[in-house]
């Protein structure tokens, strides 16, 4: 058997411990708190809203309190749910609105202003997380949806039919960009989530005493299976710090003593550059990891002098963000590498025909174990294409050294990494091509100093156009988050192909 309600059984075993530190609201929730919090929603979501086993809860908000109601919620209603970026403009909440079929959306008022040119909400429900104010009127806000999130939790709790759930049951779909230009909704169930907790605690040696901050987006895989959900599994404490300011990031882990730091390297750079950085008092922390992007040698060092375990780490969505484990007294032996698998995952490196390679040999990396998503919400084909028996190929390379370590050194696929957001060029290119006076485009990433990598645009116009960068880029913040915006458009007359016709983006720079 298995805890099918996690924070029933926490509240159950450990009510009094502390849970959460909310510097948002000022408050301080143990696991009883959240419970509760998460017992009375559910309750509220079944008999007034009318949600069923298996409807999708869309949730579009900063990281707050509230992604940890719903999340458990929808673990006790055996619903699924979708946190999305808030960083998306309307036409690509309309996609994957389209996709996900969702019963009810989740919203803080910063997104009215977005969601309200959101063309497929007919059949969608809407609950107001109250946020910055002057944004909508209460008016616009009630035809939006009539629902505000602090009515709902003043609610009497009522009994609610409690589904069974299996480790096969969809708990979250995150939503992972694709080569082909649409978002793909890695469908993770129960058991992935159960189990990336696990091998998250057994291999970097978590306890129920680490306290740590979450400064990425819940609607990442890093905001909600890094640490989150391994230390709301194991008994741990949060700190939620709201948008990510790296002064106030620094003091904050000093002020709670936090045990572990995660971040994505950018993150790490700004706070090393803060003036108090070098006097912080950070010796409660136990290790620093870096994840969602390669990590300059230079931040290594700028926390080894601090007397930091400072590490890199690796994962992606689809198995679980920690899937390796490099051990504090090998971080300085071993810079730059991942470690070695965790405690309940097998790995391999594989050459273009399925061969595994030997060491110091260069292959794409396939992961195995009941840490993978169950595939990809309704796309079979992308499902087949990426999970093939039974193991997970990852699209990155990867070489293991004699000792066994393992260290990342490229990716098969074109994947873009900007300060921790996953960038896909076909989904740029696809914005691109859609201009009238664009024949031909192409979008490649190129370094940048602050954000690690930045989309780069080259494009072939037709001979009666003559578009200026500004005006690229003006009409790519129309389609596109910002964070996928090229920051730098260059025109050519023609754009590099083999004799096939293949694009040879390698020539691009």
């Amino acid at each position: 058997m298995y805890a099918a309600d996690w924070l029933g059984k926490r509240a159950e075993l450990t009510p009094n411990q502390l849970a959460l530190i909310d510097e948002l609201g000022c408050r301080r929730l143990t696991y009883m708190d959240l419970q509760q919090r998460a017992e009375t929603l559910a309750s509220f979501l079944h008999h007034e809203l009318g949600v069923r086993a298996g409807d999708r809860l869309v949730m579009m908000a900063g990281n707050r309190l509230e992604h940890l109601d719903l999340l458990f919620a929808a673990q006790k209603l055996s619903t699924i749910f979708v946190p999305l970026n808030v960083r998306l403009s309307a036409p690509e909440i309309e996609l994957m609105l389209t996709d996900c079929q969702p019963k009810l959306m989740f919203y803080e008022d910063e997104l009215f202003e977005t969601l309200v040119k959101v063309r497929n909400l007919a059949n969608l429900q809407f609950v107001r997380l109250a946020g910055k104010a002057g944004i909508g009127t209460a008016e616009e806000h009630r035809r939006l949806g009539k629902w505000d999130y602090e009515q709902i939790l003043g609610h009497a709790f009522q009994e609610f039919t409690r589904p069974k759930r299996s480790l096969e049951s969809v708990w979250l779909i995150l939503y992972t960009g694709g080569t082909t230009g649409f978002p793909k909704g890695a469908v993770l169930s129960q058991g992935m989530v159960t189990w990336n907790a696990i091998n998250t605690a057994v291999s970097w040696q978590l306890s129920s005493a680490d306290i740590s901050p979450v400064f990425t987006p819940f609607f990442h895989t890093g905001g909600l299976n890094v640490l989150a959900t391994p230390l709301l599994h194991l008994g741990g404490t949060l700190i939620l710090n709201g948008p990510f300011q790296p002064r106030l990031a620094l003091e904050s882990i000093s002020r709670e003593r936090a045990s572990l730091v995660f971040m994505v390297p950018t993150m790490f750079q700004m706070m090393s550059q803060e003036a108090n950085f070098a006097t912080a008092d950070l010796s409660s922390v136990r290790f620093c990891i870096s994840g969602g992007a390669p990590c300059p040698s230079s931040i290594y060092e700028a926390y080894w002098a601090k007397g930091l375990v400072f590490k890199q780490g690796y994962g992606l969505t689809e198995a679980g963000p920690n899937c390796f484990s490099l051990h504090s007294d090998d971080v300085q032996r071993k810079i730059g590498s991942i470690g070695k698998p965790v405690f309940h995952s097998e790995v391999k490196l594989v050459d273009a025909e399925g061969r595994e390679v030997a060491a110091n040999k260069v292959g794409e990396l396939l992961i195995q174990g009941n840490h993978l998503a169950s595939g990809y919400w309704q796309n079979p084909a992308a499902t087949a294409e990426t999970f093939r028996n039974d193991w997970l190929y990852t699209g990155d390379l990867a070489c293991r050294d004699e000792e066994g370590y393992y260290s990342i050194v490229g990716r098969k696929k074109e994947l873009i990494i900007s300060g921790g957001e996953n960038i896909y060029p076909a989904e740029i290119e696809a914005v691109l091509n859609s201009h009238p006076g664009v024949t031909e485009a192409a979008v490649i990433g190129v370094a940048h100093d602050k954000w690690g990598e930045v989309p780069k645009a080259f494009l072939v116009l037709k001979s009666e156009n003559s578009l200026t960068k500004e005006e690229v880029i003006q009409y790519c913040r129309r389609h596109l988050a910002s964070y996928k915006v090229p920051k730098e458009v260059e025109f050519r007359s023609v754009l590099p192909r083999s004799v096939a016709g293949k694009l040879l983006k390698r020539e691009l720079s």
